[in-house]
């Protein structure tokens, strides 16, 4: 569990919490009666406008003398549930009661007899402005961004493409990187070294991968066949890094929402491209952080995701979608404008290579498949 609370009542005081006990496991923290997992300490002075004033992934619950604070950020990045029974918990599976979502956006206050007494919701729309701005201007902000972010811990999550190898190169931490394949196994100690950079990679079979499945269907909380293809190489990974000593582990999500990275864009006109990127960047908590967000919670790390920063997200959202996905001399070059920022970093070889999903890539969808 990351955040954990639960009630106990008096028979006297009728329904009304007599006593509330909460804890917050790393990589989730507390301050006074503030238990949070976020960049920075929620500041309850604007607890109302929570997610107008916090610029990051969040999730916070504070107790108040007259009641139980609950919110989460817009994009909905990290996961948070209430029960019937007055429990809190990052995990549904952690309260007894009938289960309620903290919604993204969602600012949430209840009395200790579990009444809600207000809800107040914001919108994607309130916090980032979709428009068009000058392109140099915009990738000069997401690159400052990106060296902006003080990487002096833990280690990046190595796929040898060009989302992980940006930051390989910008950031001195070590890689780490897990998969069933040897062809992928051959390219990331190639492509590390292009970097200059010393790899840990762990090679797994149908044993570990077949092992790793109960766990994590329970540490998700859904038995989806695409999200838990995806889920087993997340959390082997994670673990792995935490067997080498690490306790926090740098992911490239969210490149493929805000830079045009999924194959299905390449059929796209750039008004069906826009809409559907700004819809995917919308459901990205639900779709993937609450997944490894809850992956990241079970290994005890903490997860980083430097190009969903706010500021990145800003930025990207004023590229023209057809710097994004792009058509040259008869082909389509996905995550076109993020391959240009990256040439200036990575050897040719890297930033302008194709990639396949992890699921595929680290070969592991194809054991799951025969395994399930």
């Amino acid at each position: 569990m990351s955040i954990y609370a639960f009630a106990d009542f008096d028979d006297g005081a009728g329904r009304r919490a007599s006593r509330i006990y909460a804890s917050a496991r790393y990589p989730s923290r507390q301050v006074g009666n503030i238990f949070f997992d976020s960049e920075e300490v929620p500041n309850l002075k604007y607890a109302d406008e929570m997610p107008l004033k916090l610029r990051s992934f969040y999730s916070v619950v504070a107790f108040r003398p007259s009641h139980i604070f609950l919110s989460r950020d817009v994009i909905g990045g990290k996961p948070l549930y209430y029960g019937s029974d007055m429990s809190i918990s990052s995990f549904k599976s952690y309260i007894d009661g009938e289960v309620y979502e903290v919604m993204p956006g969602e600012v949430l206050k209840i009395d200790y007899t579990g009444e809600i007494l207000e809800r107040k919701k914001y919108a994607f729309e309130d916090v980032f402005k979709v428009g068009q701005a000058d392109v140099d201007e915009m990738a000069e902000k997401i690159i400052s961004s990106l060296k902006s972010y003080k990487a002096r811990v833990g280690c990046i999550a190595f796929s040898g493409g060009v989302d992980s190898s940006l930051l390989a190169a910008l950031y001195d931490l070590p890689l780490v990187s897990v998969t069933a394949s040897k062809t992928e196994e051959e390219w990331l100690r190639e492509a590390a070294k292009m970097l200059g950079k010393e790899i840990e990679i762990l090679k797994v079979g149908e044993d570990e991968i077949r092992d790793a499945v109960q766990t994590v269907v329970k540490a998700i909380e859904t038995d989806d066949f695409l999200q838990l293809s995806i889920a087993v190489p997340v959390y082997l990974t994670m673990q792995f890094a935490r067997t080498l000593g690490f306790t926090e582990i740098v992911f490239g999500q969210g490149a493929d929402e805000l830079f045009g990275g999924y194959k299905r864009y390449e059929t796209m006109d750039k008004y069906e491209l826009e809409d559907a990127l700004i819809r995917d960047l919308k459901s990205i908590g639900d779709s993937n952080l609450v997944r490894d967000s809850k992956l990241a919670y079970k290994s005890g790390m903490r997860l980083v995701t430097p190009y969903l920063s706010w500021d990145i997200i800003d930025a990207a959202l004023k590229i023209p979608p057809e710097y994004k996905v792009r058509r040259e001399d008869g082909r389509v070059i996905r995550k076109y404008i993020l391959r240009r920022i990256a040439e200036n970093y990575l050897p040719r070889g890297i930033a302008w290579r194709e990639k396949r999903a992890i699921q595929y890539s680290t070969g592991i969808a194809k054991i799951l498949k025969k395994y399930l």
